[in-house]
């Protein structure tokens, strides 16, 4: 969907409001002038007054049932008019007229707030800003409709205003606000080569953009078109009450003639039998019951979105509120999925001159461990020195010639096939095993050194996968949130996963190592046999596990196709809290579902029985029967407000 496609959709939700509350409006214009007219003895006037309450409040709901009759079904508006009519046939039109009054309020404040959610969630689409500035020929600027930018076009991006298009950060260096996006509270630092999204907010410094997705395959854009799609999905829970409301529908019309013979049974005079009728089709009516499911479900999809946390319907809403277990991929998703150098062991040179050899090595080589030691040296404002002929050796390392000596960085593989036995090497060998004992990669360093032909062990580094920023946090507020079973799924060594899992507070049998995409798939499902279990992966490499879990979710999925599109869940930042957020709001969804269920169905049974039994008046009915209505929906709304504020650190 596109932005004139939901600007669309929105002016005629807005003129459906406004005439619903023209209806409204006339409707207690007829009521008063009726209410008027009788208490100052104007009786010549009172039939218009109500004659004009019955069709500005009838009317409306009176056709809205014709074309659900149309359809073959019954809906809940039929009990309304059949309810007013009986008012008015019985000398009630005051009583009928509130009925019509009291309802079409309710009607139209229940458009209003439901109408909420949606506008909740379409309100993102006008953050991306309708204009981009577009680079032509060198540094000329244009101004361009952002539909109308290209795939690959660069685009200037001014301190304060609102990336355009998703893309790759060119030139320049800025802290984008990505908290529409993501739900980052905090803003990101961005240079060249980092992604950026449109309708986050760019800060102190110009980009250039180079755009990679066009307008209507933005990240922004496939967040609004997935939760609408998920707004229209049908919850369990949703299509009970649906399919509830269709059969107690007719139910309430057979009862009710029922009733209607048992009042004439027990002697009550035909006036009263009808009015008890009527009361009784207004206050069995099951309005509160079927708005009590969409009211909770559609906020809570909203709220979600607002913290970067997509739920693909309310199935995996519900979904995710019954699961007592979450298995984890490891790479990329409770770790950083980047090598960094975590332990430096110097042997013959001090630490600086471990890494500036290290360093001239590794900076010809393009392999994830090389590029961390490379890093690490950067980091610490270490140059490396000279080398020449220096050459890759595929799964060992690096050779080549550093200050005039040979030189080698690489692995146990590559000490052997040079001559050299670690194991011999007593304090080497004790860092080498410790180092590997805490699961590290270790990269060993040795040159010649003018040793006659020896090689001289200079030092050990340990690279590791660290884990994500606060993911043990995460984990211990799931536990909190009442996950009991959290597992680590990896293809990483034993070493590795056991270190990651004694990293985050996991027991050693909570980590699985060594798995293919098929094993994977085989644990979850031995997971699944426990209970209700959760997936978390990159949607990648893990759609066969996110698939057969019964939730799936997609961590760190914006600008992700594959995991927006695979998931069931997608959490769209980096940040693993979003993940007990998503499970604290999907038990609260269930929570509020429960509550508007049980009072929308007491409420119901206490004023049926009060109505057969005691004669409840017909405006107490409605004001009961509508109130209640208005109380399930206001209570669903409470969710959005689980959205708004985002958690800091």
């Amino acid at each position: 969907m596109d932005a004139d496609e939901l600007q669309a959709e929105l002016a005629a939700e807005r003129i459906a409001l406004r005439w619903s509350i023209t209806w409204t409006a006339l409707t207690a214009v007829g009521l008063a002038g009726g209410l008027v007219a009788g208490w100052t003895g104007a009786d010549a006037l009172v039939p218009w007054a109500y004659g004009l309450a019955f069709a500005a409040g009838g009317g409306p709901a009176g056709l809205e049932a014709l074309r659900a009759l149309r359809r073959g079904k019954l809906e809940i508006d039929l009990l309304m008019v059949l309810a007013a009519l009986a008012a008015a046939a019985v000398g009630a039109p005051r009583d009928g007229a509130i009925l019509l009054f009291l309802f079409s309020l309710a009607s139209t404040l229940e458009e209003r707030a439901m109408g909420t959610t949606r506008r909740a969630v379409a309100s993102l689409m006008s953050l991306r800003p309708d204009t981009a500035h577009v680079l032509e020929d060198g540094d000329r600027e244009v101004d361009r409709r952002a539909e109308e930018v290209p795939v690959g076009a660069l685009v200037r991006v001014r301190p304060g205003e609102r990336v355009p298009l998703d893309g790759v950060v060119d030139r320049g260096a800025s802290a984008v606000d990505q908290a529409p996006i993501t739900g980052e509270s905090v803003p990101v630092d961005k240079n060249a080569g980092d992604d950026v999204f449109a309708g986050t907010v760019n800060g102190h410094g110009a980009l250039v953009v180079r755009v990679t997705k066009g307008a209507s395959d933005s990240t922004l854009a496939r967040m609004v078109r997935l939760v609408t799609e998920a707004q229209a999905a049908k919850a369990p829970s949703e299509r009970f009450s649906d399919w509830f409301g269709q059969r107690y529908t007719v139910f309430v019309l057979v009862g009710t003639v029922v009733a209607l013979g048992a009042f004439f049974a027990f002697g009550l005079p035909a006036s009263e039998a009808f009015y008890r009728a009527a009361t009784l089709l207004v206050v069995a009516s099951p309005c509160a019951v079927v708005i009590s499911v969409p009211a909770a479900v559609l906020s809570a999809l909203a709220a979600g979105a607002r913290r970067g946390v997509l739920f693909k319907g309310g199935g995996a809403l519900e979904a995710l509120a019954e699961i007592d277990g979450i298995a984890f991929d490891k790479t990329g998703t409770l770790t950083r999925g980047v090598m960094r150098v975590v332990d430096l062991a110097p042997l013959a040179l001090d630490q600086e001159g471990l890494l500036r050899v290290a360093a001239a090595l590794e900076t010809a080589s393009e392999h994830p461990i090389a590029r961390a030691v490379v890093a690490h040296a950067q980091e610490l404002g270490i140059e490396p020195v000279d080398a020449v002929d220096v050459q890759a050796r595929p799964g060992h390392g690096v050779t080549g010639q550093v200050n005039g000596y040979r030189a080698w960085a690489g692995n146990r593989r590559l000490a052997r096939a040079e001559g050299m036995d670690l194991d011999a090497e007593g304090e080497a060998h004790a860092a080498l095993t410790a180092l590997e004992d805490a699961g590290r990669t270790v990269v060993v360093v040795a040159d010649h050194g003018g040793t006659g032909g020896a090689w001289r062990l200079l030092g050990l580094i340990g690279v590791a996968d660290t884990p994500r920023p606060h993911a043990a946090e995460a984990l211990a507020e799931l536990r909190a949130a009442g996950v009991r079973r959290i597992a680590v799924l990896t293809g990483d060594h034993a070493v590795v996963a056991h270190a990651v899992a004694l990293d985050l507070g996991l027991a050693d049998e909570d980590a699985h190592a060594d798995l293919l995409p098929e094993d994977k798939v085989a644990r979850v499902r031995t997971f699944a046999e426990a209970g209700p279990v959760a997936f978390v992966g990159d949607g990648v490499n893990d759609a066969g596990a996110l698939a057969t879990a019964g939730v799936g979710i997609a961590m760190g999925a914006a600008g992700s196709d594959v995991a927006l599109e695979t998931a069931d869940i997608a959490l769209l930042s980096d940040d693993l809290r979003r993940l007990g957020e998503a499970v604290r709001l999907a038990q609260a969804t269930k929570r509020v579902i429960r509550q508007n269920l049980g009072f929308a169905l007491g409420i119901m049974a206490i004023m049926v029985v009060a109505t057969v039994v005691g004669g409840l008046p017909l405006p107490l009915g409605v004001v009961g029967h509508e109130g209640g209505t208005l109380l399930v929906v206001a209570n669903g709304l409470r969710l959005l407000g689980r959205g708004r504020e985002p958690k800091t650190t």
